[in-house]
């Protein structure tokens, strides 16, 4: 069984930035330990290959409000 990582697009992160845009929420199913807050998609797959995982992404709602 294959293991999973699963990321979401951060919040405040725009296209083109420069910035590292995506934040890992969850690993399932390997014994994987990730230190770091942001990476680039990129990154995200080398990990997922070198580790043999599959990266899932998760959905963001686009009308959710912000709390105050």
């Amino acid at each position: 069984m294959t293991g999973k990582i699963f990321y979401r697009e951060r919040s405040k992160a725009k296209q083109g930035s420069r910035t590292p845009r995506f934040r890992v929420v969850a690993v399932s199913g390997a014994g994987i330990k990730i230190y770091g807050n942001h990476f680039r998609k990129k990154e995200l797959e080398q990990i997922a290959k070198a580790a043999d995982m599959d990266l899932i992404a998760l959905k963001r709602n686009k009308k959710s409000k912000k709390l105050k």
